[in-house]
């Protein structure tokens, strides 16, 4: 079952629902929650962000998204307390070769309780079943093994390694880069 590229367009900003989190479109009213994820010094590293954007920067990204037709941001809702822990994106979109990269970003709340791994699959399901995406890729650094896992229970491959992507703390830090085909994704059962 492979869907023709343009199935669908990132212009739907769907709402995604699993058994732990739902996934909607994000706003700026999940600033204040996002903003506390990522001033947390673990996600900064694992996600390998170096700096702030500044609130006001920050505030018109979250305000624009809806408007971006080459991308999904989706803000990750923990049914349980129905707060935003995170956020999970399909960008750098290519419609030519049915592909784009994978981001996701869990906030302490929202960790080690397979919040990400579900959010992970939803939005993969999404770009695959009704985007028609053939292939998701993305970066990980080799210091979140933990991440590592939980994209390999999405169904992503590990394909090679970019050594040296990321200097943190005056270390260098190797990238394994992993992708999910939808070959791959149908054959799964996923």
């Amino acid at each position: 079952m492979t869907a023709s590229p343009d199935k669908h367009s990132f212009s739907d900003k769907p709402t995604l629902t699993g058994e732990l989190v739902i996934l909607r479109q994000v706003t700026e009213d999940d600033y204040p929650a996002l903003a506390v994820a990522m001033a947390d010094p673990d996600v900064g590293r694992l996600t390998g962000s170096h700096g702030e954007i500044g609130e006001e920067k920050a505030r018109e990204w979250y305000r624009t998204r809806q408007d971006q037709t080459d991308r999904l941001d989706l803000a990750i809702v923990d049914k349980a307390s129905g707060d935003v822990v995170g956020e999970a994106v399909l960008n750098e979109w290519d419609p030519d070769n049915q592909s784009c990269n994978f981001r996701i970003l869990i906030g302490p709340a929202g960790q080690g309780r397979g919040l990400g791994t579900e959010a992970t699959r939803l939005i993969v399901g999404y770009g695959i079943e009704e985007i028609g995406l053939h292939r998701i890729s993305l970066g990980v650094y080799v210091f979140n093994p933990r991440a590592q896992r939980a994209y390999e229970k999405a169904g992503f491959v590990v394909e090679g390694v970019f050594r040296d992507a990321l200097l943190w703390d005056g270390e260098w830090v190797d990238e394994v880069m992993m992708s999910v085909l939808a070959t791959d994704w149908i054959q799964s059962g996923a």
